[in-house]
């Protein structure tokens, strides 16, 4: 009966969202509140297995398929689901919710996917439920960044489905289950899930794209484009070595950029890139620790990474500001935004006591267990980048530094319960993980809390907020643009395109001058010819058109007879 009855709870959210356009305020507020609970029940009370199949041609789809995976992300995506709503309610317009809700659902849709075409199918809503949260924030910037962003996910679905039909034409299955890009279509699937990974050399999307949604926009689209390709990567390519290479530039590309930027939605925005290229890192170590360390890292990031861009959207909706040189001094109106923020800071830090701190180990217990060295070594080393980036940098130069002169209030009541929701997560997984790990996809024989791994986090954080304040005039921000890759699609092809056409058009303009100069002298001819003073259209003598006529007759019958 359940395989007959079992839907994916995502559809709860898809549908939902589209009813929220059509509710009153308070019903609204219930939708918006309702739907994320509502779902995450469903996603706890299907057990697990293949829940639904359906005969699709040759094949057979699985719809509806639960596991330990994809219950962990179906899991923080509600939750993420539920503080979204809560803090962009009154805020956010109508289209925003809604698309923002159907986007949610959709990534919720991937994580119970058993078969490629029904993750495909969910893939797709969520790039377009993604790209109308980037538009409704309104204006030409949201507008064109929008659209670029739709244009690289729409790259990036077409790669995938290719790959898709690939391995149903080399395995002759469907299946969504562990794969090695040992082959063309496993390499494209690959390609496809770094896109929205925001993996190299298409990382700047994310950079380009979520500062420009609204407040609350951000944090909605912070949350699954990214995490859902983790989530295809941990059951799709565990254990890939070629993701390791690709995860560490990640992580160092998004701090180098991050200690450049000057916006601080963008400081965070690359700090996504950073914080992914983590776990992707750890998918390709593919040890069970490795796996949960991505698996917890992915669950934290999300809570600590929506409560960081919960401030800094609560900072620019009271200011009109978001560049670090144009904020400073604000935690002297807006204390819970400062203390918000500080706590996000210190969870995407690892600081101990925090659920930062009990996610990373795993990963990089993980590569030191396997004897990468190098590996553990530049994980560390990104750590204190990290700290100096979105742990010192943001809260400092925005709460902190110079004095702006700027007295703004704290946010709303709704958005300041939404932060305080997240800041009692970061810090209760950090004093008690045993619930996160209890649902990681394997077992977890591993504790945090030991003298050793205190010391060593501590020096660490410590010299790394030494080095901030003794560099501080190296990092205070100028108003400067730092390239990206995304000059290429934003400047270079825009140049390469403009030149195409001005020369193609001038190849057309002077094809369309031969045409009509040809077509001229055919009518200057048939002039010559057929007008009133031509050979065909003079008077002939009836005479001498009896005389053709029996030319032409006799000319027949020789003919005939020969």
């Amino acid at each position: 009966m359940m395989s007959e009855l079992a839907l994916s709870p995502g559809l709860i959210l898809i549908l939902g969202g589209l009813l929220i356009p059509f509710a009153s305020a308070r019903q609204r507020l219930g939708l918006l509140l309702g739907l994320p609970a509502l779902t995450l029940g469903a996603v706890w009370w299907l057990p697990d297995g293949s829940l639904l199949t359906l005969p699709f041609l040759d094949y057979v789809l699985e719809p509806v398929r639960s596991t330990a995976e994809g219950r962990l992300f179906a899991t923080v995506f509600s939750i993420m689901a539920f503080a979204g709503g809560l803090y962009a309610h009154r805020q956010a317009s109508r289209t925003e919710l809604s698309a923002a809700f159907v986007y949610a659902g959709s990534a919720i849709g991937v994580t119970f996917a058993g078969d490629l075409l029904t993750l495909f199918v969910f893939w797709e809503i969520m790039a377009l439920g993604s790209t109308v949260v980037v538009w409704s924030a309104g204006g030409v910037s949201a507008y064109r960044a929008g659209l670029r962003y739709l244009l690289v996910h729409l790259l990036g679905g077409v790669v995938l489905m290719v790959g898709i039909v690939a391995q149903v034409v080399e395995t002759g299955s469907l299946a969504f289950q562990a794969m090695q890009p040992d082959s063309l279509a496993t390499q494209l699937i690959l390609i496809g899930f770094l896109v929205n990974a925001g993996a190299p050399p298409l990382s700047a999307w994310i950079a380009d794209a979520y500062p420009e949604a609204s407040p609350s926009g951000t944090v909605f689209l912070s949350a699954f484009t990214t995490k859902t390709a983790v989530f295809t990567l941990l059951v799709g390519f565990p254990g890939a070595d070629v993701l390791i290479p690709i995860g560490l530039y990640m992580v160092f590309y998004g701090i180098i950029y991050a200690l450049l930027e000057n916006d601080m939605r963008r400081i965070l925005a690359y700090s996504i890139v950073n914080q992914v290229g983590f776990m992707v890192v750890a998918i390709g170590i593919g040890t069970p620790m490795a796996l949960n360390g991505a698996a917890a890292h992915a669950f934290a990031h999300i809570i600590y990474k929506a409560l960081l861009l919960m401030s800094a959207g609560s900072v620019l909706l009271m200011t009109g500001k978001r560049k670090c040189t144009d904020l400073g001094g604000l935690f002297q109106s807006m204390p819970i935004t400062a203390i918000n923020g500080i706590i996000g800071a210190l969870a995407i830090s690892a600081f101990p006591f925090t659920s930062g701190f009990i996610s990373k180990s795993l990963e990089t217990q993980a590569a030191a267990d396997q004897g990468l060295l190098w590996v553990w070594m530049l994980l560390v080393a990104a750590s204190a980048g990290v700290f100096l980036h979105a742990g010192i940098k943001f809260p400092w130069f925005v709460f902190f530094q110079k004095d702006s002169g700027m007295r703004p209030p704290d946010p709303p009541t709704n958005l300041r319960n939404a932060m305080w929701l997240f800041s009692f997560l970061c810090i209760a997984l950090g004093l008690y993980p045993q619930p996160l790990y209890a649902i990681l996809p394997y077992p977890v024989d591993y504790q945090p809390y030991t003298i050793e791994h205190l010391v060593t986090q501590l020096q660490l954080l410590l010299f790394a907020g030494f080095a901030f304040f003794v560099m501080l005039k190296q990092m205070r921000r100028t108003l400067t643009i730092s390239l990206d890759f995304d000059w290429f699609y934003r400047k270079f092809f825009k140049e390469i395109g403009k030149e195409f056409t001005g020369r193609t058009s001038a190849a057309r303009a002077a094809q369309e001058q031969r045409m009509l100069g040809k077509a001229q002298r055919l009518i200057d001819n048939l002039y010559v010819h057929h007008g009133p003073r031509g050979v065909l259209a003079r008077s002939w003598p009836l005479g001498s058109m009896v005389i053709w006529v029996a030319a032409l007759l006799g000319f027949s019958l020789l003919l005939y007879y020969l």
